[in-house]
């Protein structure tokens, strides 16, 4: 039977596509993740695997209404934005749709990707029974809020924030009624050194959706002034006991990355850095520790419907010492109060990869998991994503098959390419499809991409050399393509089915074809994938491996 886990509409305004000869036919898309730190078994009602969600989930926001739980991750330049999941135990998370979900919310036109949507912040207030959900639209207009009474029925277009500026707003609820958004931005005045950032407040009104009066500074540099300490950000404001915590991260996002926190009397401070800071962070492990996880931070806590608090933050799995294409992922852990801090994980503890916990459920987006997509739902499921905001429509899912129409654009330009990818979610995967195509010019192809940006990225695909079908195998360095194999098809074979492989190996993949009875043909074996890897493509994605069809490679 085929798997219909993923048939959640996804709400996308872009009509069918009727196949033509030179479309991309694709049968099925299926992954399968194969690393060892999830080899170990584990017994899921009464423990869990860290990371929650594996791959690129970067930035975690959480927040509950009633005994459901809700949460969000980053997506930059990726369309549709911030994925929502749901769970009732925050183990077996579900995702049940995509806040920014149609152009009138989302527009990344010639965005690049390491721009678009960053650290959004979801969070219920009860008094009107409402969502809120504010983040930063990089190169576009900034700071915005959208909202709705129930997430499932979908989210408000943006309300602007022109007041605010900088990054990583976050939404907080008083007692009194009262709401306040506390954000990242530049300090108020000249910066004294690269990196010095400060944390403000802004009142807003729930009434009108708009900022009352001038913002203030809460933080200036970050919890030791003295050290200088860089990038301060990632507030969220919590109250507990009559007393204001303001929690950050600081360091970078990078492997000096932690969390913070500081206590004020008033909403409005002063706020006081705790002695026990940081109450997160993996910088001062030693290098060789086994399960590596590094560049924790970016946390958010909320406390359960029996009391226990608990912190979702981004952590990263890297392969090599310090390399990974998996992008910055979405952790969990139990949060100890410790003379009134929340203390996450006391200094010099490796975070654990799997944690105790009762009643739990089976976990859908982490361990060695297979994801099978036969393309036999009305319409294309939540978790795939596309390179920017459409602008055309170019693909089209029927009969058990998802066709995609080569387009001019392809990966390396900031238009929206022809391409539908799922999120690498292990250093040791594969990945697999069967394809019909038949080009009719060299400029055509079609097959899979291994997309981290627009410099770099890799591409196996079915196109035409010297009027003779190939397989082709291409790797994008800062800019720079290399072929790195071919296979020719024999002409009889062109237009029949093809089936493609990806083995990933952390710092290598290799790629295979069939078109014989399942007889595999390597076509460029353990391919540089350390290209793919945030150390030397940058940004803040992780690698997206998808479908792909272009006029103009």
């Amino acid at each position: 039977m085929k798997n219909r886990l993923f048939i959640f509409v996804f709400i996308f305004i872009m009509g069918a596509v009727n196949v033509t000869a030179t479309d991309a036919v694709f049968d099925y898309y299926a992954y399968r993740g194969k690393d060892k730190i999830f080899e170990q078994k584990i017994n899921s009602r009464k423990a869990y695997r860290n990371p929650v969600l594996a791959g690129f989930y970067p930035d975690p926001s959480i927040c509950r209404k009633g005994d459901t739980y809700y949460l969000v991750n980053s997506t930059f330049s990726y369309y549709p934005g911030i994925p929502l999941f749901t769970s009732k135990d925050m183990v077996s998370w579900v995702q049940t749709g995509n806040v920014l979900d149609r152009p009138s919310q989302l527009m990344l036109d010639k965005q690049a990707i390491r721009d678009g949507i960053y650290a959004p912040a979801i969070s219920y207030n009860e008094r009107n029974d409402t969502f809120y959900l504010v983040t930063t639209l990089i190169n576009g207009f900034g700071n915005f809020v959208v909202k709705t009474k129930d997430p499932a029925k979908g989210w408000s277009d943006p309300i602007l924030l022109p007041e605010i500026g900088g990054i990583d707003p976050s939404l907080f609820f008083d007692d009194d009624g009262k709401a306040y958004i506390v954000n990242c931005s530049a300090p108020d005045g000249k910066a004294e050194y690269d990196g010095h950032s400060a944390i403000w407040i802004h009142e807003y009104d729930l009434t009108t959706d708009r900022i009352l009066g001038k913002g203030k500074v809460l933080v200036n540099k970050g919890s030791n002034p003295s050290k200088k300490p860089v990038w301060i950000e990632g507030p969220h404001l919590y109250k507990r006991d009559g007393q204001y915590l303001l929690m950050c991260a600081e360091g970078g996002t990078e492997t000096n990355h932690s969390e913070v926190i500081f206590h004020a009397d008033k909403v409005m401070g002063p706020y006081i850095p705790s002695s026990k800071n940081p109450i997160l962070t993996q910088r001062d492990l030693p290098e060789d520790r086994e399960n590596k996880i590094t560049c924790t931070g970016h946390a958010d806590i909320i406390t359960d419907h029996r009391g226990q608090t608990w912190a979702v933050f981004l952590g990263c799995r890297p392969y090599n010492t310090d390399k990974f294409n998996t992008g910055r992922e979405t952790f969990m852990l139990p949060v100890k109060w410790e003379d009134a801090v929340p203390v996450i994980l006391p200094q010099s503890e490796a975070v654990p990869v799997v944690v105790q916990k009762k009643g739990g459920g089976k976990q859908n987006f982490t361990g060695n998991l297979l994801w099978r997509d036969e393309f036999d739902a009305p319409v294309i499921g939540l978790e795939w994503l596309m390179i920017r905001t459409p602008q055309s429509s170019w693909y089209s899912i029927g009969q058990g098959k998802l066709s995609i129409r080569p387009v001019e654009q392809n990966i390396s330009e900031k238009p929206n390419p022809a391409f539908l990818g799922r999120r690498q979610q292990h250093a040791a995967f594969e990945v697999e499809t069967s394809l019909v195509f038949t080009p009719d010019n060299e400029r055509q192809l079609a097959g899979i991409a291994c997309f981290q940006n627009e410099k770099y990225h890799i591409v196996f695909g079915l196109t035409l050399q010297n009027n003779k079908p190939i397989l082709k195998v291409i790797s994008t360095n800062d800019g720079v393509s290399t072929v790195n194999g071919t296979v020719e098809l024999p002409v009889a074979n062109n237009g029949h089915s093809i089936k493609l492989r990806i083995e990933g190996n952390g710092a290598t993949y290799s790629f295979y074809a069939s078109y014989q009875k399942d007889k595999w043909i390597p076509v460029a074996e353990n391919v540089n994938a350390e290209i793919l890897s945030t150390q030397i493509a940058g940004g803040f994605t992780g690698t997206v491996i998808g479908l792909y069809a272009t006029g103009n490679q």
